[in-house]
């Protein structure tokens, strides 16, 4: 779990004029799960747009399997194993959960090993199948989501904050899924302003604070360090 397979160096990005990220550097090794952790307006969310090609860099570099990737667009970067889910779900809300999966088999996979796979992860996706999934709730959009990303066999899965407004139990589940993925090989980089859950299975863990990585280390450390100054107190942890 020691070779990198993304690395942000030194990159700072942000919109028009406005610097986001000052001089972030960040590796997520094959095979584990890095959480990036912080309050909102922290700069998160942008680096995770910058991974994923949708932020360019004022300077600095990406590299993916150890090679630069600055400038390649999102597409190329999807082609070359990087999978976004974004926050908000990453669905087609007019078409039903099995067009939605049929979208996947460009690649070459088949449909019915993708239903099966997602059915498998996600029996409830299963009993939805042909609902359209803009009427599903949250969860079973985030589930529909993460079977999506998960179907082009990605290299790296980018989450970003994966529990916004879900049930805890829903959560739970998500994660327990995050993890198994991991275990597969598959390396993710998971975004999330309230840390419990993901804390629970990471294998290291960031605190992002104005655009700034403060802290890298195991999740047991920066759950300590994550007090009131950080995230609210308890609640938020």
């Amino acid at each position: 779990m020691t070779e990198p397979i993304l690395e942000l160096i030194d990159v700072r990005a942000g919109y028009g004029s406005i610097e986001v990220l000052h001089g972030v550097t960040l590796t997520v090794r094959r095979g584990e799960v890095l959480a990036l952790l912080g309050p909102n307006g922290g700069g998160k969310s942008t680096s995770l747009k910058v991974c994923g090609g949708l932020v360019d860099l004022m300077s600095g570099d990406i590299r993916l399997a150890g090679r630069s990737v600055a400038g390649v667009s999102a597409d190329k970067l999807a082609r070359l194993g990087l999978c976004t889910i974004p926050e908000g779900k990453g669905v087609f809300p007019n078409l039903t959960v099995r067009e939605n999966l049929m979208m996947c088999t460009h690649g070459g996979a088949k449909l019915g090993d993708i239903e099966a796979i997602a059915y498998e992860r996600f029996p409830r996706l299963s009993d939805r199948r042909s609902q359209l999934a803009g009427t599903m709730s949250g969860g079973e959009q985030q589930m529909l989501a993460m079977s999506r990303a998960l179907a082009t066999d990605p290299a790296v899965l980018l989450l970003d904050e994966l529990s916004m407004g879900l049930a805890p139990l829903i959560v739970g589940r998500l994660y327990e899924i995050v993890a198994q993925v991991a275990q597969s090989g598959v390396s993710v980089l998971v975004v999330e302003q309230f840390a419990r859950t993901v804390l629970g299975i990471a294998d290291r863990a960031a605190i992002m604070l104005s655009g700034r990585i403060t802290r890298v280390g195991p999740p047991g450390e920066i759950a300590d360090e994550l007090s009131s100054a950080y995230l609210g107190g308890k609640g938020h942890q």
